[in-house]
């Protein structure tokens, strides 16, 4: 009777908890993504505006890359990459006898995401320009 009662008495035992680990490796799926394949022609020179944070990469040929307000220019090979920003203005061309394939992939985006984006920097806007009458009254 001694052992049933203790056995009872015990508390149940609780599951471990869960790691950061396996936590984050719920979340490593890959979302979907968006790219855009194109050509640099021979001694052309391309401009780009990053809609969204992107990954630039170079498909073949080498490709001359230029940043807005960045001292730096870029020689990447073929397979290399260049993380680009959103908002960035890039230039790209290529010495090759041949079209440089270029791609650009970044993050899906819904529907309406810009502008989802405009109302909320209209809002910012607007609940700035309220703080500023309200400090000048």
């Amino acid at each position: 009777m001694d052992d049933a009662f203790q056995a009872a008495s015990q508390p149940a035992l609780q599951p471990a908890p869960l790691t950061v680990a396996d936590a984050t490796d719920r979340f490593d799926d890959l979302l979907p993504s968006q790219s855009i394949h194109f050509a640099v022609p021979p001694l052309r020179t391309l401009t780009w505006r990053v809609n969204a944070s992107a990954t630039l990469r170079i498909q073949s040929a080498q490709v001359w890359v230029t940043r807005a307000r960045s001292p730096y220019d870029h020689w990447l090979q073929p397979g290399e990459t260049l993380r680009l920003e959103r908002g960035e203005r890039i230039w790209l061309s290529t010495e090759a006898a041949l079209p440089a394939r270029v791609s650009i992939t970044s993050a899906w985006q819904p529907p309406f995401a810009g502008m989802r984006r405009c109302r909320e920097r209209l809002a910012a806007w607007l609940a700035l320009l309220t703080l500023r009458r309200s400090r000048e009254a």
